[in-house]
């Protein structure tokens, strides 16, 4: 009997270790929602109270704070374009610099694989206006004589 106690000993013991991990876990998350929650009920009061006393300062000024808002908002759509306009420059004029220079960049591979495309292409096309040319330069020579 005392073997068949000792077997299963460490059995309920592990289960026991489960069964308090598992309520410190629903303890913890039970505390840290109910915080949550109460911040959340806070954050909806403050929200409210502001905007009950803000709503009569806000239709006073509206004259000027419409306007106020549309020039703030395109002075700065106006400078987050430039300076992303500016960063993509200076990325592609560092790109083009490492191109020249032979550094291989992300992309390099395509653009010389385009640029044989290009090539080829336009060679196949000057070959075909060569030859069209000559044919009408023949056939001028047959009709205009």
């Amino acid at each position: 009997m005392a073997s068949i106690q000792t077997r299963y000993e460490p059995q309920q013991h592990q289960k026991q270790q489960q069964l308090s991990h598992q309520v410190a876990k629903t303890a913890t998350a039970v505390t840290i929602g109910g915080s949550l929650m109460v911040l959340s009920g806070l954050t909806l009061a403050a929200t409210v109270i502001g905007l009950v006393v803000a709503t009569p300062l806000l239709v006073i000024f509206s004259p000027v704070l419409v306007p106020a808002t549309i020039t703030l908002f395109l002075i700065t759509a106006g400078l987050v374009t430039s300076g992303g306009f500016g960063a993509t420059a200076s990325f592609v004029f560092y790109w083009m610099y490492r191109y020249a220079t032979g550094k291989h960049p992300i992309g390099a591979d395509q653009l010389d694989r385009v640029r044989g495309r290009i090539t080829h292409a336009a060679q196949d096309v000057r070959e075909k206006a060569e030859q069209q040319f000559g044919q009408a330069q023949q056939h001028g020579r047959e009709y205009g004589h």
